[in-house]
């Protein structure tokens, strides 16, 4: 079995855009190629987990998600970064048109992405860890056992208020997604001594 790593991506890996339809809009923040690479080095399977209801709600195409995913593999491979696999959700429980207009478990924070992920790559989901700038990155997390970390980029500060208010137990608090591989990391040298 293997731990995984499930990154969030729109205000975790790269910078918060409303609906990122095209590829010219992506921009990566700092030092996320850095923790990606730090990720793959501690030799867990890393993914990108993400929410796209744009698609249900009209704002974008998958084809579009699809072209903009396809662009940040493009430029993680050129700074030697390795994802797994992408996986993402294009349905919303109450907007947009059948087949997208349903309520459907691969949404955060329900945890069909990181139940694909686990059967498709042995994916020990109980020492794993889901990183994101929201609360429904945590509820995943808990969701499946594993330990959520919230990032302060994207919408992360805004969302911190809503852990307390929610009370939802959270791993860790990063500055950013570099500073959550160095607590993933801290996290599994001290299970194996």
């Amino acid at each position: 079995m293997h731990v995984g790593i499930f990154f969030d991506r729109d205000g975790t890996i790269n910078e918060e855009v409303n609906y990122l339809s095209s590829p010219e809009q992506l921009r990566l923040l700092p030092r996320a190629t850095q923790a990606i690479q730090q990720a793959n080095a501690l030799d867990c399977k890393v993914f990108i987990i993400s929410n796209q209801a744009g698609v249900a709600r009209g704002f974008l195409t998958e084809q579009q998600v699809q072209s903009v995913n396809q662009y940040l593999l493009q430029l993680l491979r050129e700074d030697n970064c390795t994802i797994d696999k992408v996986y993402f959700c294009p349905h919303h429980p109450e907007f947009g048109e059948s087949p997208y207009k349903a309520h459907c478990e691969c949404r955060k924070p329900k945890i069909g992405m990181l139940l694909q992920a686990a059967r498709e790559f042995q994916i020990d989901l109980s020492n794993s860890f889901v990183i994101g700038d929201k609360l429904t990155d945590i509820q995943t997390a808990n969701n499946a056992g594993a330990k959520g970390i919230l990032v302060k980029t994207g919408y992360g500060n805004e969302e911190m208020n809503l852990l307390q208010q929610n009370n939802v137990s959270v791993a860790y608090i990063a500055d950013d997604i570099y500073d959550a591989v160095q607590f993933i990391k801290n996290n599994l040298q001290q299970v194996k001594n």
